[in-house]
Parts: structure tokens; C-alpha cells; sequence
């Protein structure tokens, strides 16, 4: 079984346990379960026992079982057993052979239950449930025997054979374990292990009427499979006696034991499977994949790759107490993974029309867009049209601007991308006071943002061509929430904190290249956020959902809504390899930095930064964004101009300095707290720019150096990481890449093109990150074409 985390597996207690079982002899072969309930639809809470079942199975060489804990015919279904078997699948997991149902094993269940009546350890209950629930006792009270408690073995076992042939109906009996009714754990207080339920399963059909109670049930399964470590979540830690004590009276095959972990609670969301259920069944959602749904269903529909799901769980880690985990995590995960594969490309959501004036009626352009920035290890170009009629965002455009607008106003000159520099000479506006179209003129001469003059302009905005542009809808998701807690007030119905805008459906436009391209692709829409097509609609239909925006805006909302945040955030880890996400736009970046209000007025009280900014701006070239971000702390323009020193090339250093550095400044600290120089820095871009080493490579480096493991140059040296570019080098790798991989190198020969990115990103894993893309591409192509 391989290991398809992208995120390195961390030690945890779990772990540590299996180390002690294993070097102790106590343990020869780990065997760990999944062991889900078909009575709903998998969230991200199971996602993270998922992964760390198998994970572990993984780790130690040993075997994880998909396994159904069938015990309840009123609430199980065929349509859940296969959706969770999709599920498992999806996240990069296989059982193999070892799929199991607990209705499987009824008859040794019967047979456990038989061999307990005759050694006097359990008997059959006539109370009603009313009556068994009030003589239980309570936490400082002993509970107190039932009636018949005492009766004969030979009475237990006619009736309980009664029971299994369908001679009482539902409820009349049920079958108790004797243990003690003064039990300080209430659990073990003569607890039931069977019930009477006249239904139909899904798996057994009509041959049995009597059901075992999970608790019996779950040991013996564990038992009957050899299971080593059986993991569970917290809740059931209580449980665990009654787990031993199943084991230690009856005949079983193995002697499993079970370990307890914090369960997932995420924040913004609810994972009560009634409770999600209860939002399907009201029809608040459209079913248990819509995309606003925890349900690892509804994340698949909405675009999550696998990967971030894996990368999320192993972030979070495995504790022994419970805690909310903040969802800006799980949304740092999926940016940090579609940040390093999504191609960029161009949509507008909220149309306005722009007509330039002075360009030719009836002339295209077709201008060449790159797919991916340059700290991407990814390459391609497409073609987009440019005419007279364009579509741009709405919301570029502001008739009465303030002072520091940047984008389209009246008289104002902007560059779109990949094309022009355009002025504004005129708005028309409806009889509704609706904007409806722009004038404007371009600048011939501005092609590719540079004129003769040399002029700069701050705004860059994104367009599409009116003419050729494809129509789509965009579903604009978002938390569905607006606490986040919404299950945490008892006197409160959650769903009164629903969010109204959690679902946004907006008509727009976007570029025609997307139209040929793979139904998997997932984008990123430039200045817009993170989507992919929902394969759920009409092929012939556009339709986009919005798995993730740049940057979590939510946050900012909330502070400037509410008076106080209910729970602080939790601190970014101080690592390079566990910073924010890298994404070239200067939306996506990590929530490390002051608040723009914040470097507004360090510039207003420091009239030197209010300088820096316009000189990074207009003499550096630096985007808007970056001359912001770096000349809103001296320590950090500083910093900056200390890396310029040592190697001139602010086009390089600056979106370095702001996507690798600032990320890893602690919060209410500066970037000179960190034990890294401007010198480090500045050699760590020059070897990127030269080629020397990837950019994943230089992370790692980062890293090294702020754990104090020398210079750069030094530990590129040492570890022998500079870009592996000869083909001599890489060739085995790819060799043995494609002989692990054959299904899929089949599936490309028959076409599956697609696949290319997967066989890149296996060669630059085993490298380690330091084999170059372009020659890995250029390698894999010409291999892979010569079946």
C-alpha cells in the first residue's frame, strides 16, 4: 500500500504506543480498522481517522480493514455502504481484500452471546426501556438490579432462542450483560448487548430480527479480525471498559485493545450526522454533496483536491483533547495545494461593459497569457482574444474614487493584463443609475505593460473579450455559518446561524480557453479566487463552483462586525515548510502582516515610509500590493533594501521577501525577530533566479537556515540539493516513477493527457524537490508518448 500524503506523517501518541507494542514483541504485525456506521454520508471528521488509520497501517507496513458496523437495520442503507466506500477511495486509500461488515460475523456474535447466559454473565431483561433507563441509577446514586436479573440460565437461553426466532415483538426483551448496577462508569451497569428490531437489513435481509448493541458488537468484530490497535474518538473512552470486559468473557480469536483520540471539530460548520441530515431532509442544502457541506461528498463537488484533505488531517495532528480547529487551516490547505497546480486564468463575474474607442472595430488580438507565475514549477501559455468590446469586473470602476484607488475612475489610466494600458473618458450609466458601459482609449504602444516613455501604472485589472468570451454561472460558496459555533448554544436552534450569503449564484464571463480543457482541471480566476467545474451540470453548460477565495476575507468581516472575537486564532507554526500559502497573486497570502488600515497609518505618522512606497512603486516597479506590504513597517522596509544591497534585482527579492519571509513572522512581532539576515535572503533568490535550485528547494533551505544550520550556499552544498537538470540523473528516476505507476501510464497512452502533472509531481517528490520541472516535463512527454 503506498503512501499518498503529500504532507510528511508526524509522530504522535498513537505512534508512540505502536513503537512500545512493537519493540516489546507484543505486536508483530499492526492491524488497524475504519470502521464507519452506512447511516450517512462521511465528513471531514472521518477524514481524519481515515488518515490516521491508514496512515498508520502505512507506516508500519501492516494493513488497515474497510470495515461496515452494520448493527441497526432502521437507520443503515446500500446508497450509504457505497458512498463510503467512494470516499475512502477518493482520499487515496485501499483496503484491498479487507472489506468486512459486522453482520457478517452475527452468527459468532450469537454465539458469544449464548456462551455468556450459560456462564451467568447475561441475562434477559422483560423491562420496558422506561423502566431499565430509571432503575440505572445516576452519577452519585448505584443503580439498582432488575427483577429478573436472577433468572435461570435455562430460562436466559429458551427465551433468548425465542427472541432470535421472532416469538416477541419489538422491545418486549432485550439481553444484558451482568457485570455490577454500582459501577461508578454507568456503562457497565448491566449494559444491553442485544435488541429485538423487526426490519430488514440490507445485508442479511429477514434472517435475523435480534440485533447486537454496538459495543458488543465493536470488540467482537475487532476481535474476530485480529485488529492490533483499535482507535477511537474520545467519546467513547468510557466505553473502552465495556470493550475490555466483552473481550475478557467471551471465546474470541484475539485480544485487541482500544486507544482514544481528540475527534475533529471544525469551526464555522456543524458534524453531527444528525444534524447534517436534519439540514438535508429540510432541504437547507441540496443533498449530502452539496459543496457547502462538511461531508467529504460535498467537498469532492465543490473542487477540494484529495491531497489538501490528507495535508489538512496531518496539520492538525493527533491529540488526546479536544479542541476546535479554526477553518482558515483547512482553507490554508487547500490554497497551499492549488496554489502549486491551479493554472491562471481569466473570469469575470460581475460584468460591466468596456468599449475602447480608439481600437479597430472588427480586429481580434489573440495575446499570449502564461498559465503559471514564475515560483510555480509549472509551465504553459495559452492564447486570449483582444478586441474593442470587453467585459471587466463591475467593481474596478468607481466614479468617485478616493485618493488611494488604483483601478479604473474617471480620467484614470490602468493596465490590463496581459494587454493594454487603457484611460477612462466616460461612464453611462442607466435610467435605473445602474452603471452600463465604459469608453475608453488604449495606448497602442502599451502592449505587454511597457511603453517608450517608460510610464508605470499601479492598477493592473483582469477583462475578458465580449465577442469571444464563453458565458458562464459561478456558485460563489462560502461558510455555511455565521458562528463558529453554531451547535453551541443548547437554548439556541443551530440553524437560526445559517448564512444567507453561503451560496452566491452570479452570471458572468470567462476566457475561452477553458472550454477544451479536462472536467478535473481546477483554476485559479485571476484577482478572483480558486474554481473548477461542477461536474455534477450539464456538459454543455458552464458552471463553476468556487472551492476557495485568495485570501479568507471572512476574518476581516467579522472584525469589523463584532466587538470581540469569540476565540482567539491559534499561531502559525515558525517553519518555512508549514507557512501560509505561496500563491503569486497578492491576495493569497497568509494573514501574517499588518492590516492595511495599519500600514496606512505607519505611513501617515512616518512621512520616510509614505516615500518608500511611491519610490518601490514607480522607481522599483514593485506591484501595488508588494510597494504596500513593504513599506508598511520600517523594520521591514529595512529588511528589504538590506536584500537589494546584496543582490539588485527588486522584481525577484520583493515577492519573495512578502510570499516565503512575511508568513513567518509571528504575529504582533516584526521581521526582525526572526533569525534570518537580508543576506540570507538575498542569496536565496539569486540562486533561484540563476537556476541553481527550485523553488521548492529553496523553502526547504529557509527552513534550515532559521533552525540555525548555516548559510544558504552552505546547506545547498551540504545536502546536495542544487536543480538536478542532466538526463542521466533523472532518467532512472523517471524509470522507476512510471514502473510504479503502470495503470496510469496506460491511462495516458489511451489519452488521459491529464496525467502529466501526476508524473511531475512523483519525480519531483522523489527528488525532493531539486529535479528541473522543464526537464521533467520535456523527459515524461517524450517517455510516456513512446508506448
Amino acid at each position: 500500500m503506498t503512501n499518498p500524503s503529500d504532507t510528511p506523517t508526524p509522530s504522535n501518541f498513537i505512534h508512540d504506543i505502536i513503537d512500545a507494542d512493537l519493540e516489546a514483541g507484543r505486536v508483530v504485525n499492526v492491524v488497524t480498522r475504519f470502521p464507519p456506521e452506512p447511516n450517512g454520508y462521511l465528513h471531514i471528521g472521518h477524514a481524519k481517522s481515515i488518515v490516521l488509520n491508514f496512515g498508520i497501517a502505512q507506516k508500519y507496513g501492516g494493513q488497515c480493514h474497510l470495515r461496515f458496523d452494520d448493527t441497526n437495520p432502521l437507520t443503515e442503507d446500500e446508497e450509504y455502504v457505497a458512498s463510503i466506500q467512494n470516499d475512502v477511495r477518493w482520499l487515496g486509500y485501499d483496503w484491498g481484500e479487507h472489506l468486512y461488515f459486522a453482520s457478517n460475523y452475527f452468527e459468532k456474535m450469537y454465539a458469544c452471546a449464548v456462551h455468556l447466559v450459560k456462564e451467568g454473565k447475561a441475562y434477559v431483561d422483560s423491562q420496558s426501556q422506561e423502566e431499565i433507563r430509571q432503575m440505572r441509577g445516576t452519577l452519585t446514586e448505584a443503580g439498582r438490579p432488575s427483577p429478573h436479573r436472577d433468572r435461570s440460565v435455562e430460562e436466559n437461553l429458551e427465551l433468548l432462542e425465542k427472541m432470535r426466532a421472532g416469538a416477541f415483538g419489538d422491545g418486549e426483551h432485550v439481553l444484558r450483560a451482568k457485570i455490577d448496577m454500582s459501577n461508578p462508569n454507568m456503562l457497565m451497569r448491566d449494559p444491553l448487548i442485544y435488541r429485538i428490531r423487526h426490519a430488514t437489513h440490507h445485508n442479511t435481509g429477514d434472517d435475523w430480527c435480534i440485533y447486537p448493541m454496538y459495543d458488543f458488537a465493536h470488540a467482537l468484530e475487532d476481535a474476530v479480525e485480529g485488529i492490533t490497535h483499535s482507535i477511537c474518538t474520545l467519546e467513547f473512552e468510557n466505553n473502552r471498559e465495556l470493550y475490555d470486559w466483552v473481550i475478557a468473557n467471551c471465546p474470541v480469536e484475539s485480544e485487541p485493545h482500544q486507544y482514544e483520540f481528540a475527534r475533529l471539530n471544525l469551526g464555522y460548520t456543524v458534524m453531527s450526522k444528525r444534524k447534517l441530515l436534519q439540514l438535508v431532509r429540510d432541504e437547507v442544502v441540496e443533498g449530502w454533496d452539496d459543496p457547502r457541506m462538511p461531508t467529504i461528498a460535498g467537498m469532492r463537488r465543490r473542487g477540494v483536491p484529495p491531497e489538501a484533505l490528507r495535508n489538512f488531517c496531518q496539520l492538525i495532528g493527533v491529540a488526546k483533547a479536544n479542541s476546535t480547529v479554526d477553518i482558515q487551516l483547512l482553507e490554508y490547505a487547500i490554497r497551499d495545494v492549488l496554489n502549486m497546480k491551479a493554472p491562471r486564468v481569466m473570469a469575470v463575474i460581475d460584468p460591466v461593459k468596456v468599449v475602447i474607442t480608439n481600437y479597430p472595430e472588427g480586429q481580434v488580438e489573440w495575446l499570449d497569457a502564461d498559465y503559471f507565475p514564475h515560483d510555480v514549477p509549472l509551465e504553459g501559455t495559452r492564447k486570449v482574444p483582444f478586441s474593442r468590446e470587453l467585459y471587466i469586473e463591475r467593481d474596478d470602476y468607481l466614479e468617485d474614487a478616493p485618493k488611494k484607488w488604483y483601478r479604473l475612475k474617471p480620467g484614470a489610466e490602468v493596465r490590463l493584463r496581459y494587454g493594454y494600458y487603457i484611460t477612462c473618458e466616460e461612464a453611462i450609466y442607466g435610467e435605473d443609475g445602474e452603471l452600463k458601459e465604459l469608453r475608453c482609449t488604449y495606448d497602442p504602444e502599451s502592449s505587454g505593460g511597457s511603453t517608450p516613455d517608460g510610464r508605470k501604472v499601479r492598477g493592473t485589472i483582469h477583462w475578458v473579450s465580449a465577442a469571444e468570451a464563453k458565458p458562464a454561472t459561478f456558485n460563489l460558496y462560502d461558510r455555511l455559518f455565521t458562528v463558529e459555533r453554531p451547535d453551541g448554544d443548547a437554548d439556541v436552534d443551530f440553524q437560526d446561524y445559517l448564512n444567507p450569503e453561503s451560496l452566491v449564484v452570479a452570471r458572468g464571463y470567462i476566457e475561452p480557453s477553458v472550454v477544451d480543457d479536462a472536467d478535473d482541471v481546477r483554476y485559479q480566476f485571476e484577482r478572483q479566487g480558486y474554481f473548477w467545474r461542477d461536474a455534477s451540470t450539464d456538459e454543455d453548460v458552464l458552471v463553476f463552483n468556487r472551492i476557495v477565495g485568495l485570501r479568507d476575507s471572512w476574518s476581516k468581516q467579522q472584525k469589523k462586525d463584532e466587538p470581540k472575537q469569540a476565540t482567539p486564532k491559534p499561531k502559525a507554526e515558525k517553519s518555512a515548510k508549514d507557512a501560509g500559502a505561496k500563491a503569486s497573486s497578492s491576495d493569497d497570502r497568509p494573514n501574517k502582516r499588518p492590516a492595511s488600515y495599519e500600514r496606512d497609518q505607519a505611513r501617515a505618522a512616518n512621512p520616510e515610509l509614505a516615500e518608500r512606497q511611491v519610490r518601490y512603486g514607480q522607481e522599483l516597479g514593485l506591484s501595488e500590493d508588494d510597494a504596500d506590504l513593504l513599506s508598511g513597517d520600517m523594520d521591514l522596509a529595512v529588511f528589504f533594501e538590506a536584500a537589494l544591497v546584496a543582490y539588485e534585482h527588486p522584481a525577484s527579492v520583493a515577492p519573495w521577501i512578502v510570499n516565503e519571509v512575511l508568513p513567518l513572522v509571528p504575529e504582533e512581532q516584526t521581521v526582525a525577530t526572526l533569525a534570518l539576515s537580508a543576506e540570507d535572503v538575498a542569496a536565496l533568490v539569486k540562486m533561484v533566479d540563476a537556476d541553481r535550485i527550485t523553488t521548492a528547494v529553496s523553502r526547504e533551505v529557509l527552513a534550515a537556515v532559521l533552525e540555525g544550520a548555516g548559510d544558504p550556499e552552505t546547506i545547498v552544498a551540504e545536502r546536495g540539493l542544487e536543480k538536478v537538470s542532466d538526463a542521466a540523473s533523472l532518467e532512472p528516476v523517471i524509470d522507476e516513477v512510471m514502473a510504479s505507476n503502470p495503470d496510469n501510464v496506460a491511462r495516458y497512452r489511451e489519452g488521459k493527457t491529464t496525467l502529466l502533472g501526476f508524473f511531475i509531481g512523483q519525480v519531483m517528490r522523489a527528488t525532493g524537490g531539486a529535479a528541473d520541472a522543464v526537464k521533467v516535463r520535456e523527459m515524461l512527454e517524450r517517455k510516456l508518448g513512446e508506448g
